[in-house]
Order: C-alpha cells, then sequence, then structure tokens
C-alpha cells in the first residue's frame, strides 16, 4: 500500500505502514476528505497480513493535528441528519477495530480532534515542544465524539478541566497523566518512534493481533465477563502458528521466525 496526494501520504516499508496527514498549511487540520480517507487506510490496512504496525504522525514540525478544519466551506460539521452515524465516528471506530498497533508519533499541536486520533493509538511518542489540548469551548463547542475515548483515558479531574477550560497540557504533562508513552526532542523523535516501531514488529504478528482484539472485546465488561472471556482465549493461543513457533524456539534456544500464523 502505497499512496500520495495532497491531504494523506501512505508510505509502507516492510511491515509498517506510515500515514502522514498532509495538510501542513492548515497545521494538518481534518476535513471529510482526509476523514474518510484515513478510515479506509485503517480498514485496508487491517485486511493485510503483512502490516505489523501503523505510525500515524503529521506532516512538517508545526502539528500533529490541529482538529478538524473550521475553515468557511470546509464542510467539515456537514452531517448528513438522515444517517445515524457521523464520517468522524466512523474514523475512530476504524482506528480502535485496527488489527496491528497503532503509534502515535505526535509532532507539534494536537487539538481537539487531533485527541482523538491520539486516543486511537495504542502508543505515542510525542516532540518536546508539542501542545496538547481540548479548545473547543473557545468557539462554542464541546469534544462529544472525542470524549467517549478520552474519558476512560485520561484523570477524571484532568479531563474535566482540558474541556472546560480549553487550556493546553504540555508534552511532560501529557506525559505524567498517560496520553503518551515518551516524550523525545525533535532531533530524536524519529528514533524514538522507530525504536518503539521495531519492538512491536519483532514479536508475534498472531500473539498481537489476538491480544489486540481480546483487550479490545473485554475493555467494557465486569471482572467476571472480562476473565471468562479471556480464560477461553487462552485456551486457543496454543493452536496457533507462532505459539508453536515460540515454544520450539525456547526450548532450543534460538529466535523465533514469525510466520505471523
Amino acid at each position: 500500500m502505497m499512496s500520495t496526494s495532497d491531504i494523506l501520504i501512505a508510505t509502507r516499508a516492510d511491515n509498517v505502514l506510515r500515514l502522514t496527514l498532509n495538510r501542513p498549511a492548515r497545521r494538518n487540520a481534518v476535513n471529510d476528505d482526509l476523514i474518510l480517507r484515513l478510515t479506509s487506510a485503517f480498514d485496508e490496512a487491517s485486511q493485510d497480513p503483512d502490516i505489523r504496525a501503523i505510525v500515524l504522525t503529521g506532516s512538517g514540525d508545526r502539528a500533529f493535528c490541529s482538529g478538524a478544519d473550521l475553515t468557511p466551506g470546509a464542510d467539515t460539521f456537514g452531517f448528513d441528519y438522515a444517517q445515524p452515524v457521523s464520517n468522524y465516528a466512523n474514523l475512530l471506530r476504524a482506528g480502535r477495530r485496527a488489527t496491528v498497533p497503532v503509534i502515535g508519533r505526535i509532532n507539534g499541536f494536537c487539538l481537539a480532534g487531533g485527541m482523538g486520533l491520539l486516543a486511537i493509538c495504542d502508543m505515542a511518542v510525542a516532540d518536546s515542544t508539542a501542545k496538547f489540548g481540548l479548545p473547543e469551548v473557545k468557539v462554542g463547542l464541546f469534544p462529544m465524539q472525542v470524549a467517549a475515548l478520552l474519558q476512560s483515558m485520561l484523570p477524571a479531574r484532568t479531563f474535566a478541566e482540558m474541556c472546560y477550560t480549553g487550556e493546553m497540557l504540555s508534552a511532560e504533562e501529557a506525559l505524567a497523566c498517560g496520553l503518551v508513552n515518551y516524550v523525545a526532542g525533535p532531533d530524536e523523535l524519529d528514533a524514538k518512534t522507530d525504536w518503539l516501531v521495531e519492538l512491536v514488529v519483532s514479536k508475534s504478528p498472531t500473539a498481537i493481533r489476538r491480544g489486540k482484539y481480546a483487550l479490545s472485546a473485554t475493555s467494557g465488561m465486569t471482572f467476571e465477563q472480562s476473565i471468562a472471556f479471556l480464560e477461553s482465549q487462552i485456551g486457543l493461543m496454543p493452536l496457533t502458528g507462532d505459539a508453536r513457533e515460540g515454544l520450539a524456539a525456547f526450548a532450543e534456544k534460538r529466535a523465533p521466525k514469525w510466520s505471523g500464523t
């Protein structure tokens, strides 16, 4: 999978798909066209057994994503009220159901709808100059769809302050409250992101795929529901090709050769 356009760049190297929001003049704000392209990219990647990780980032060094494009004519909020779902909500759904880990490379401002894109990432590395915020109240709006993900990710009082004041967090504050995994200087962002990606793609793709499915399936369950589901899942794992290879490699004291089966 490889494509270039004026709004989204998708490049593939080995087992990694890199999706780059490409609207630097608009601080990589999303419009409907970009939202639909991203949704398709996530869905297509999930059907490709050779893709083991997705890196999501923005072009330039000013912004990861500044949210929805609010300029006149962008029609980002052009809802079809005959439909029960919106394009942006469908993008968040596609990101959450991705079958491979999504790693965010946060290279600047991450605001409003950009925070939703951060939330669908399983892990993230932020530039030390990055800023994070939900400024919707400053223009008479509220982060309704983003709240579906962030409300369970952030401490309640931190989330409330972000929503009701619209003020931003620094990269270090985002790290402290668990929004990102690592913070790196501008010159180290790519190396730190690549390091994290390599840690993922060097492991069993089957174990990760099945594990991500299980974690997603149990996220809203009670403990009793979750443990019942997961104890059945652990019984299935030894039946996979990767589990057989991994156990054999461990016994033979060699590096495993993952097939993804």
